[in-house]
């Protein structure tokens, strides 16, 4: 009598905890005891609200930089570089800067910022020591596309008409070469 009576209690809490396992006896949400659930489906106008709001906050997140993963020490020894990385210089006036200021020493180049970086050098036939930096910052062929700056060895002022010529120069240059490729 007493066997039987815990093989009962036995039989019964190994109910309860299938049943508690299927998520609880009648909780609604899961298990054996679901209830159907109704889905709504929203307007247009919460639709257009919803996507809206989603776009307002996306924006600023990237405003705030907030967009982009952290960065971790680890991230060091990652190879995670992003293989469809383009340059974003014109290549015309970066092969037409190296050509037109071929008589200054280069001290850096880099492709990636757009920046051609000289010594100090004397223009054939001129008496002065210029050193140039180049700054190619769209890759468009336009004149907003090009900066020069110069300086003087003496460490003088340089004339802004200098420095104009110099970028109408690596223009007209670019300009040259882009025909040039195209009649090929």
């Amino acid at each position: 009598m007493i066997l039987s009576r815990v093989a009962r209690i036995a039989v019964a809490g190994g109910l309860i905890s299938a049943l508690s396992a299927c998520g609880g006896i009648g909780s609604g949400d899961s298990g054996l005891f679901r209830r159907s659930q109704t889905v709504s489906i929203p307007s247009e106008d919460q639709l257009s609200r919803k996507e809206r709001a989603d776009a307002q906050r996306a924006a600023l997140a990237k405003a705030k930089g907030e967009d982009k993963p952290r960065s971790t020490i680890w991230d060091l020894f990652s190879n995670a570089d992003d293989p469809n990385t383009t340059v974003e210089v014109n290549r015309y006036i970066w092969q037409a800067s190296l050509e037109v200021l071929n008589f200054l020493p280069i001290e850096s180049v880099d492709p990636f910022t757009g920046v051609i970086v000289t010594g100090y050098g004397r223009p054939p036939g001129g008496g002065r020591a210029y050193r140039a930096t180049i700054f190619v910052q769209d890759p468009a062929l336009d004149a907003r596309s090009l900066k020069v700056a110069l300086q003087s060895q003496g460490g003088g002022a340089v004339a802004p008409e200098t420095a104009r010529a110099i970028e109408d120069a690596i223009l007209t240059r670019a300009r040259q070469i882009r025909i040039r490729d195209s009649k090929l």
